[in-house]
């Protein structure tokens, strides 16, 4: 069975808010407190089971399975085939979607703090310029002059 284009644009568009709800739990300030609680616990929780289940609140890649799983089960999104199998190929492929977007959204907001970052050293090189070599600020209408 193919997939058809209905199927591929449901795909797309439901790995939209796994990815906005696994990068808002692993990364943002919201949940800051609970992302550090489940880190600690999964350092120190005395189980292996326990260990792992905190984990996965904590790795953007491990939670997104499960964010995934959730929207299958609220969905029944399926893919390729009928039943379980359908659901496995659709769950997996809505977790190979989200980390994609979430990938290209974590590059550009590396992209955007670059840009600042120069931004702001070159308004101090700025800054440094106006200062007069004696140290004293060059008067404001000569900077605007020059």
């Amino acid at each position: 069975m193919q997939p058809g284009l209905s199927d591929v644009l449901a795909l797309l568009i439901l790995a939209i808010p796994i990815a906005v709800v696994t990068w808002t739990v692993t990364h943002e300030d919201i949940v800051r407190e609970l992302r550090e609680y489940c880190a600690d616990q999964s350092r120190c929780a005395r189980s292996l089971v326990a260990r792992k289940f905190f984990y996965a609140f904590t790795c953007e890649y491990c939670f997104s399975h499960w964010v995934a799983l959730a929207a299958v089960g609220i969905t029944g999104f399926g893919l390729l085939l009928d039943g379980w199998r359908g659901y496995a190929i659709g769950w997996l492929s809505l977790v190979w979607i989200a980390n994609l977007y979430i990938a290209v959204f974590a590059r550009l907001r590396l992209d955007v703090k670059q840009e600042r970052l120069e931004i702001a050293h070159q308004e101090r090189q700025q800054r440094a310029d106006i200062v007069a070599p004696s140290g004293g600020a060059v008067p404001v209408d000569q900077r605007r002059a020059g």
